[in-house]
């Protein structure tokens, strides 16, 4: 099978959506290499090496026009390029699909990640609402088959837009391979020295907004005697949340933090402590995954795709209750016993995300489509 790709979010976007593409495109080309895997993006950007292979498996705008207006030829001029290389099947990787796929004999898919513009509006604005709403709904009801990452994700989908269940395929998502890797004492104090680490800590990873609820966090760890370590691109929630730290005092133990390579995050992670993720809503929760691979128990929200997430051996809070988050982690760092059997058990649990059980069901679905 010939197989093309949206690929503007695995060149240009470095976490969320362009991790998954990475992510997901590397595990094909690892387990299935009998297909041929062909990258379109309307742009580059970075130190992508201009080697071979690369032109081989990667395609851009062609001609003045497409190159001027490249969303025009993301939304429906791309369909003439993935006619002229046979491509069997086009996937969306990030929610969205070109237009003129069926008119042209080519079989669609579309992975949708979340629809939080939906659930929570008051988070977007209007147009980018408009925007997202019109693309995501061509997009389930125009591709051959729709992948949701999540049966959260999926339960939202036949809400929304009442796209029938039998349409909609759940493929859950695997983590960076840095995550899966036992990491040694070495790279750990390496790690700590380079950074200045704490030798105990609280850790939370995301993008620092109200969804993802890190506020939380750092009130409930305030009178905790263990630091916390925040990773995250700087926004005005993160604001709010460093002027509160100035404001009680808590500089020396609570750090917003960002910057880190991948394998450098992964150590971080099987550092911790505990790790706490609050978030109010997810399509999954890649970092409970990432914790879980890395060995670090896992606090997370009680509800929506979070139990979906974290499995039977993480320990689930209302992610508003200050209380209950402080207690949560108060008991795992009171409780060895606690803490081995969430280390053990959730690495276990974390299983079914393996690259190979990945790859193998997404070759299923091309394969069933073609």
């Amino acid at each position: 099978m010939r197989i093309g790709f949206d690929a503007k979010r695995y060149f240009l976007n470095q976490t969320g959506l362009g991790n998954y593409s990475r992510d997901l495109v590397r595990i094909l080309e690892q387990y299935c290499p009998e297909n041929d895997y062909i990258k379109y993006t309307p742009k580059l950007r970075g130190a992508w090496l201009d080697s071979a292979e690369f032109r081989k498996t990667t395609r851009l705008p062609e001609g003045r026009l497409n190159n001027i207006f490249s969303s025009l030829w993301r939304n429906s001029g791309i369909v003439k390029d993935l006619k002229r290389d046979n491509i069997d099947i086009f996937h969306g990787l990030s929610g969205e699909i070109p237009m003129g796929l069926k008119e042209n004999h080519i079989k669609s898919v579309v992975t949708m990640h979340d629809l939080i513009f939906l659930k929570y509006p008051k988070l977007y604005k209007g147009i980018d609402r408009y925007i997202y709403n019109k693309k995501f709904k061509y997009a389930v009801n125009n591709a051959d088959k729709v992948v949701a990452i999540s049966e959260q994700t999926k339960r939202d989908i036949m809400e929304f837009y009442g796209i029938p269940a039998e349409r909609i395929e759940v493929i859950y998502q695997g983590c960076h391979p840095a995550f899966k890797t036992i990491k040694t004492e070495v790279q750990k104090e390496n790690l700590r020295k380079k950074y200045n680490l704490p030798n105990q800590f609280i850790l939370n990873v995301g993008s620092i907004e109200p969804r993802k609820n890190a506020f939380q966090i750092v009130k409930a760890v305030e009178n905790l005697d263990i630091p916390l370590i925040i990773i995250g691109k700087t926004t005005e929630y993160a604001k709010q949340i460093k002027a509160y730290i100035v404001e009680k005092g808590l500089e020396n133990r609570i750090f917003l933090m960002q910057g880190f390579t991948m394998e450098e995050l992964s150590v971080i992670y099987a550092m911790a402590d505990v790790f706490v993720y609050p978030s109010l809503y997810e399509g999954f929760g890649i970092p409970i995954i990432e914790a879980l691979y890395s060995g670090t128990p896992v606090v997370t929200t009680n509800s929506g795709v979070f139990p979906e997430a974290g499995g039977p051996f993480s320990y689930y809070i209302n992610p508003q209750d200050i209380g209950e988050i402080q207690y949560a982690i108060s008991s795992i760092l009171n409780s060895s016993n606690m803490r081995d059997e969430m280390i053990v058990k959730g690495l276990a649990f974390a299983q079914q995300f393996n690259d190979d059980k990945i790859a193998k069901n997404w070759n299923s679905l091309y394969t069933d489509i073609v």
